[in-house]
């Protein structure tokens, strides 16, 4: 049986939503994971630096007592945000990032940005004080077509930011076109991408087979086969501008099996172990570490991790569903094979 034991990994971009859905939520994030950059799109959204310190508190409560998880915050970008907020958040070794989504784009966004360059005094103090920018990365003219909405962002507004503010330090999200990859690589020093474990997996084909699959739709969507190759080399290549943020996104099955559906998937349960069957598939098992483990860290100026985790090449099978808020979630692969498996941690 093939055996891995890597640096205990961290997760850069995860929704862990509020109340009762953390019991769920919380307790298979700190199963595995060092540390978790929370996304702060809630209902109302973490907006002030005081809201997203009880949130982290709120997060610990529903965590193991003995789990080493560490939750970091962001803050939620508004039209309305102020310098002082971001000067406090900055003030705080808790919270790490501002995020920024542009109102519409995804769950919960309909409080964010809508003329992002009013916010480039913002991006002037956060570059000052060192706090990370975090960008849901889709443009939300209904003109532009939804599969080209990551390049038009890229080309609209991030190639600006990146180039007005010289030393922010910039995270485009969950990446999932060849495009981002390209500017990712090519980019100056301080940006970077995260990539998650459904977009390696995953293409635009998987929505549609055998019917319409809501459990496969996540915004940004799934792209063409060409782009998801591009994320796998980009993930395999060891190229530190690239590392993990799993998006995982809780939503009950109601949500998502509705007239409308709810975009999100649900990977927390697995995510590494989906990460490492991506990498073992790839013959660069070698390199999963500093995807999940190192990259991140370093980007953010952490330090790695302590203890590790170790890996098996032992299938298992993921439940239908868990309870989730007096409701059903269903995850990623719900019923079927996940062919590595955490063993243990190790201090």
């Amino acid at each position: 049986m093939e055996t891995l034991q890597i640096t205990r990994p961290d997760d850069w971009h995860i929704h862990l939503r509020d109340d009762d859905a953390l019991r769920t939520t919380a307790t298979h994030a700190s199963h595995y994971l060092g540390r978790a950059l929370i996304m702060p799109n809630l209902q109302p959204p973490v907006t002030t630096a005081e809201a997203a310190l009880a949130y982290r508190q709120r997060i610990l409560d529903n965590c193991p007592a003995a789990s080493p998880f560490t939750p970091l915050m962001a803050l939620y970008l508004t039209d309305q945000s102020s310098p002082d907020e971001i000067r406090q958040s900055a003030d705080s070794d808790k919270i790490i990032a501002a995020k920024l989504y542009p109102a519409g784009a995804t769950t919960h966004s309909q409080s964010g940005v809508k003329d992002i360059q009013r916010l480039y005094p913002l991006f002037a103090i956060m570059e000052e004080v060192g706090l990370v920018l975090s960008i849901h990365g889709e443009v939300t003219d209904p003109s532009v077509d939804i599969f080209d909405r990551e390049k038009r962002f890229i080309d609209d507004h991030l190639r600006a930011i990146v180039d007005t503010f010289p030393q922010l330090r910039v995270v485009l999200e969950h990446i999932t076109t060849a495009t981002a990859v390209d500017f990712i690589s090519s980019a100056r020093r301080g940006v970077a991408a995260t990539i998650t474990a459904h977009h390696l997996l995953l293409n635009r084909n998987d929505l549609f087979r055998g019917g319409i699959c809501p459990h496969n739709y996540c915004l940004p969507l799934l792209k063409r086969e060409a782009d998801r190759c591009a994320l796998v080399n980009a993930a395999c290549a060891a190229n530190p501008r690239f590392f993990y943020g799993s998006d995982s996104a809780p939503h009950p099955r109601q949500g998502k099996e509705s007239a409308c559906g709810c975009a999100g998937i649900y990977t927390a349960h697995a995510g590494i172990e989906l990460c490492a069957e991506i990498f073992s598939e790839a013959e660069t098992l070698d390199r999963l570490e500093g995807f999940c483990s190192h990259f991140g860290a370093d980007f953010y100026g952490l330090p790695h991790n302590t203890d590790s985790i170790t890996l098996t090449a032992s299938p298992w099978s993921v439940p239908d569903c868990y309870e989730y808020s007096h409701n059903d979630l269903i995850p990623f692969r719900a019923g079927q094979k996940v062919s590595w498996k955490i063993q243990e941690a190790s201090v």
